[in-house]
């Protein structure tokens, strides 16, 4: 599925206030954070409860965290009438940018 497909899905099962704009890129937000902290909060037992060892069920339910974080990366970029394929364009050209100026490594915006 293509990035924009999937954000048009997306913005068909968001459920949440869209009326006024801060209210919604909160939301978003908020939710994104959340579910990143889900996967952060597995990964912590993955090295509390499972000396390291990552099962095929963990990854699973890790991939499955991953689509929670799509899916509000998806909601965060639609509030901010921008689309994910344009998202990760600029993202990879940024990226290539810095590694063709051998600044890829380091800290900072504006490298």
């Amino acid at each position: 599925m293509e990035f924009d497909e999937y954000q048009k899905k997306t913005k068909e099962t968001a459920i949440y206030p869209r009326d006024n704009p801060i209210v919604a890129l909160s939301y978003a937000t908020l939710g994104l954070t959340g579910e990143a902290g889900e996967i952060a909060n597995k990964v912590k037992k993955i090295i509390r409860d499972n000396k390291g060892e990552i099962s095929q069920e963990i990854k699973d339910k890790l991939s499955e965290e991953l689509g929670d974080v799509l899916w509000y990366l998806s909601a965060l970029a639609t509030e901010l009438d921008t689309n994910l394929s344009s998202v990760a364009d600029k993202n990879i050209q940024k990226l290539f940018s810095r590694k063709e100026r051998g600044v890829l490594k380091g800290s900072g915006d504006n490298r």
